[in-house]
């Protein structure tokens, strides 16, 4: 079973969709499961020292100070409810993700959702600045990534602008926001559905597999 997860980890949404869909896979029968993560940034216009956050939000959202605290408070309710922390009030920056996609794409397959959870878990409960190369080889280095050959392949421009080129290619590809879900080439999912929702697709996806094989 092949999964494609089109995400940002400064998407509160994506940080419950990506549990919901491992919880769902934790229940699910087919044990091999290979998961490709995807950048699909959602503001390439953020600059590297990135905005001060609630600022940044509600400029975003053309919405009021309360407005936006409802809107966190709804999310993080969300987010308990699936098992997941979002902290807004610790979040200090909006910040540009496309070296923390880059991380992404050098962690060993081994390691690489933990590596994608660690992010997730940095910005939404600790509030560090997930654009920072220094933040991202403090994560990579848990995963006993080495830190000098990170340093030198999350500078390189060239390698980052690929990230931003993927982001963009999913655009006219009918993936307008995140998360996104592609199962096996076949069933796709476009937001953060329940558990039980994700099974349905699993098995869907599984189902049609099946039929092709037979006819």
């Amino acid at each position: 079973m092949l999964i494609d997860i089109f995400h940002d980890p400064v998407c509160p949404w994506c940080r419950i969709g990506k549990k919901h869909l491992f919880d769902a896979l934790a229940q699910w029968a087919e044990k091999e499961v290979d998961i490709r993560w995807h950048p699909f940034i959602l503001d390439n216009t953020v600059p590297a020292d990135g905005y001060e956050f609630r600022s940044f939000m509600r400029n975003r959202k053309g919405i009021k100070a309360e407005e936006l605290q409802y809107m966190f408070d709804s999310t993080q309710y969300a987010g308990k409810a699936a098992g997941v922390k979002l902290n807004f009030d610790k979040i200090r920056l909006a910040i540009n993700t496309k070296l923390s996609h880059q991380l992404i794409a050098l962690a060993p397959a081994k390691v690489k959702n933990d590596v994608v959870e660690a992010i997730y878990k940095a910005y939404f409960e600790d509030g560090l600045n997930i654009g920072d190369i220094d933040v991202l080889i403090a994560i990579g280095r848990a995963y006993q990534m080495d830190s000098r050959e990170l340093r030198l392949q999350l500078s390189d421009d060239a390698a980052v602008k690929s990230f931003v080129a993927e982001s963009i290619f999913a655009r006219p590809h009918d993936i307008n926001s995140v998360p996104f879900f592609i199962i096996n080439n076949k069933v796709k999912i476009n937001g953060s559905h329940s558990v039980e929702m994700f099974l349905q697709a699993l098995n869907r996806a599984a189902l049609i597999d099946i039929s092709a094989k037979i006819w």
